[in-house]
C-alpha cells in the first residue's frame, strides 16, 4: 500500500543537515532554566554590540527603522535582521497549514517534526534572502566598492546571526529555558528602549542650546539652568525634538491598561470524571491569543515595508511599485518614511497634523489595525490547537468535562467563548497599540504592548514554576 504523497514531505530529506537542538534528557529546574535563558539573552545582547565586519557605510535608506524595536533588530550589527526571519517562516507554515495546501497531524511526532524542520528551513532560507537583499540594495556600501571579499564576508555573518538566533529560540522552547527567544528578544528590545529614552546621557544640540536626550535627565537638566522654573517645567513636558515627560506619561498609562485588560476572563467551571467532586476553573482570557495577532500583523507589515522600499529604490517611476509604495527621505541619516502608496495606508500617522490633514489615512490604518489583528487571531486558533474542538478534546483526553454539559455539547458551548474571545481579544489588542500610538508612547503602541504580554507571561510562567515545588527560588 502506497502512502499519499504531501508537501510537508518535501522537507524530509533536509531534516538530517538542519541545525537542532537535542531535546534535554530531563527535566530541568527552575534554576536551571534561569541561567540558560540568562545566557540566551547574554549571547543576543553581545551579538547586538558586534558591528558588521567589512561595511563601508551605513547610510541611505533603513527599510526595518520603523520596526527595529518590535523586531529585536540593531542596525550595523549582527543583529541587523534580529527576529524578522523567525516570525515570517512561522507565519508563512502556519498560514500554509490553516489554509490546508499543506497538510499536517498534529498529533502525530513525525509530523510535528517534519513541521518544526520546514519552519526552520524557510527561515534559513528568508535570512539569506534579507541579507542578500540588504547587500544589493547598497545599504552597506556599493559593491564594486565593497569588493567580492567584503560582499561575501557580510553576507555569512548576517547568515550566521541568523542561524544564532534560530538556534537561541529553539534552545528555549525545547525546554532549556523560559519562554521563547522571540518573546525575550522583543521584550528585552523594547524596555532597553524605553528606559534609554528616559534616562539617556547623550547631549543633542537645538536651539534652546544644549539638551539631554534621556526625557528625565531633561527634565533635571532645564530645572537646574533655566532661571523660569515654569518655563523648564513645561518644555521638559512637550519639547518636540526630543522623548519629552508627555511621551514618558502616556507609555506609563498604556502600560497600566494593558495590565487592567490582562485581568479580563471568563472562567468556566471544569470536573472530573473519575474523581466525583473535584473542580478547578478553566479560564478563558479577552487576549485568548495573547500578543500573536499583533506579532503577525507586524510581521506582514515589516516584510511588505521591506520589499516596497527595495523596489522603490530599484525601480522609482514604476507604477505597480508606487501602488505598493512611495518613499521619501526625511533626515540627514537618510530614515524614509512612506509617502504613497499601501505602505503608507497601513503606516501609523505622525502626529494630530497628519490625522486632521488626511483622516482617510486615518481611518484606513485605524480599520485595517482592527481587522488584520482579528482575522490573524481567527486563523491562529484554528492553527496553533486551541479552537473549541481542540480545547474539548483537551479535556477529554484529561478525563476532564464542563460542569452540567455531556460530552457531545461542549464544544458547542466553548464556541460561545473562544471564538468571540479571539476576535474581539485581537481587535482590542489592535486598538491599545492604536491608542498608544496616537498618544505618543515612547517607542510604539505594538512595542509597549508586545513587551507588557510577555513580561505579564514570563510572570505567570515564574508562578507556575513555584506551583510545581522548584527547589529554589531566584528572582
Amino acid at each position: 500500500m502506497t502512502s499519499r504523497f504531501r508537501l510537508i514531505d518535501l522537507v524530509r530529506p533536509v531534516m538530517g543537515i538542519l541545525p537542532e537542538v537535542e531535546t534535554p534528557l530531563k527535566k530541568q529546574q527552575f534554576n536551571d532554566k534561569l541561567i540558560w535563558t540568562s545566557i540566551t539573552l547574554f549571547i543576543y545582547l553581545i551579538c547586538c554590540q558586534i558591528p558588521l565586519y567589512g561595511i563601508h557605510k551605513q547610510e541611505g535608506a533603513d527599510p526595518l527603522y520603523w520596526l527595529r524595536v518590535i523586531l529585536a533588530s540593531n542596525k550595523g550589527t549582527l543583529m541587523e535582521l534580529g527576529i524578522s526571519p523567525i516570525i515570517t517562516s512561522g507565519m508563512i507554515m502556519q498560514l500554509l497549514a490553516g489554509t490546508k495546501i499543506i497538510e499536517v497531524n498534529q498529533n502525530s511526532k513525525e509530523d510535528r517534526d517534519l513541521f518544526q524542520g520546514a519552519q526552520k528551513l524557510f527561515g534559513l532560507i528568508i535570512t539569506f534572502g534579507e541579507a542578500l537583499a540588504y547587500l544589493l540594495s547598497g545599504m552597506y556600501g556599493e559593491l564594486s566598492d565593497l569588493g567580492a571579499f567584503n560582499a561575501i564576508l557580510i553576507l555569512l555573518q548576517l547568515t550566521t546571526a541568523g542561524v544564532i538566533v534560530i538556534l537561541l529560540d529553539e534552545l528555549l522552547q525545547k525546554g532549556y529555558g523560559l519562554g521563547s527567544g522571540i518573546s525575550l528578544f522583543i521584550a528585552t528590545n523594547i524596555c532597553e528602549n524605553i528606559l534609554w529614552r528616559s534616562f539617556s546621557p547623550i547631549t543633542i544640540r537645538t536651539e534652546q542650546g544644549t539638551e539631554f536626550e534621556g526625557a528625565i535627565i531633561a527634565l533635571f537638566h532645564f530645572l537646574l539652568t533655566k532661571s523660569n522654573k515654569l518655563y523648564a517645567l513645561q518644555y521638559a513636558f512637550y519639547r518636540q525634538n526630543a522623548p519629552n515627560l508627555s511621551n514618558l506619561l502616556a507609555t506609563v498609562i498604556i502600560i497600566l491598561v494593558i495590565i487592567y485588560f490582562q485581568g479580563f476572563r471568563v472562567e468556566l467551571t471544569v470536573s472530573s470524571r473519575r474523581m466525583k467532586g473535584y473542580k478547578q476553573p478553566y479560564p478563558i482570557k479577552l487576549f485568548y491569543t495573547s500578543n500573536i495577532p499583533i506579532i503577525l500583523q507586524t510581521a506582514f507589515v515589516s516584510n511588505l515595508y521591506f520589499f516596497s522600499q527595495i523596489l522603490a529604490k530599484k525601480f522609482r517611476g514604476n507604477f505597480l511599485v508606487n501602488l505598493l509604495g512611495k518613499w521619501q527621505e526625511y533626515d540627514m541619516a537618510g530614515h524614509s518614511a512612506p509617502v504613497g502608496g499601501l505602505a503608507y495606508y497601513i503606516s501609523p500617522p505622525r502626529d494630530f497634523v497628519d490625522i486632521i490633514r488626511d483622516p482617510f489615512h486615518t481611518l484606513f490604518y485605524i480599520a485595517f489595525v482592527l481587522l488584520s489583528c482579528a482575522i490573524f487571531s481567527k486563523i491562529w486558533i484554528e492553527i496553533s490547537g486551541s479552537s473549541a474542538r481542540d480545547v474539548a478534546k483537551q479535556l477529554m483526553d484529561q478525563d476532564m468535562i464542563i460542569e452540567g454539559l455531556r460530552e457531545d455539547s461542549m464544544v458547542r458551548y466553548l464556541n460561545r467563548y473562544i471564538p468571540t474571545a479571539a476576535a474581539f481579544g485581537g481587535m482590542c489588542i489592535g486598538g491599545l497599540s492604536i491608542f498608544a500610538d496616537f498618544m505618543g508612547a515612547i517607542g510604539s503602541g505594538t512595542g509597549i504592548l508586545l513587551a507588557v504580554t510577555i513580561i505579564y507571561q514570563y510572570f505567570e510562567m515564574i508562578a507556575k514554576e513555584k506551583e510545581r515545588g522548584a527547589e529554589t527560588f531566584i528572582f
